[in-house]
């Protein structure tokens, strides 16, 4: 199967060595998703409903590229700095999904290699269609 390389733009992708997302087949993962602006900085410092809001607008882009969209999307992991916001960021998560309710996992980790972000996002999505 061909093996699809989705570049979001980040500055981290060449220097870490990675692709926002790839796409295999039917099958597509997006990686861990930061809340940067197009200017590759933190968007919504200290909000972690902006900052959830940018990850999800990063990962539509990047599914978009990848010929698919949210509603194929079959898992999500929103992993918080602080599990407090843990409702704050279910509740724009569920302004993306409310009908689609792919399963999800939400964790708290101690730090990201931003000290700005409060969230990372990843998802996985299964699309219908084959790319050839």
């Amino acid at each position: 199967m061909k093996r699809e390389l989705i570049s979001g733009g980040s500055p981290y992708e060449d220097l870490v060595g990675f692709s926002r997302a790839v796409r295999v087949g039917p099958y597509i993962s997006v990686g861990g998703t930061a809340p940067l602006d197009p200017n590759g900085t933190t968007a919504g410092i200290g909000n972690i409903e902006t900052q959830t809001r940018q990850c999800f607008e990063i990962i539509r882009k990047a599914l978009e590229k990848a010929g698919a969209g949210l509603q194929d999307v079959v898992r999500t992991r929103m992993m918080l700095t602080d599990i407090n916001n843990w409702k704050k960021a279910a509740e724009v998560r569920a302004y993306y999904f409310k009908d689609i309710k792919p399963v999800d996992t939400i964790v708290e980790v101690s730090r990201f290699i931003n000290p700005e972000w409060l969230i990372e996002i990843e998802v996985d999505a299964i699309v219908s269609t084959r790319i050839s």
